[in-house]
């Protein structure tokens, strides 16, 4: 697998940790997830970063943002109490075939 991967895949673990201690910060009223936003979301940029030096802003971004989106959402789902109905289900299944179209047969990948 190359390394750009790597660093988008921890981009996306470091932006879903962000985002669950946003939820966890009771809108930054507890101190350490509070924190724990500040250090996730620099971590998930930094290594968002990485990739960027191989990959277009456009993938790099879809990826990262649709993988967020369906990460956070079975997050919120299983931690938070969240429910997902019908169309929200299928609106991330889209998410996920657009980024595996992506991944597959788009030429614009890195460069």
């Amino acid at each position: 697998m190359p390394v750009h991967y790597i660093w988008l895949f921890i981009a996306i673990v470091t932006e879903t940790l962000g985002t669950t201690a946003l939820q966890a910060s009771q809108q930054f009223t507890r101190f350490w997830p509070s924190v724990a936003v500040v250090l996730f979301y620099g971590a998930s940029f930094y290594f968002m970063a990485l990739a960027l030096k191989v990959m277009p802003v456009g993938i790099v971004y879809a990826i990262w943002s649709g993988l967020g989106i369906v990460l956070i959402a079975g997050i919120g789902f299983v931690l938070f109490g969240q429910k997902l109905d019908l169309p929200a289900v299928l609106g991330l299944g889209l998410i996920i075939a657009g980024i595996v179209v992506i991944h597959l047969f788009s030429g614009s990948q890195a460069h």
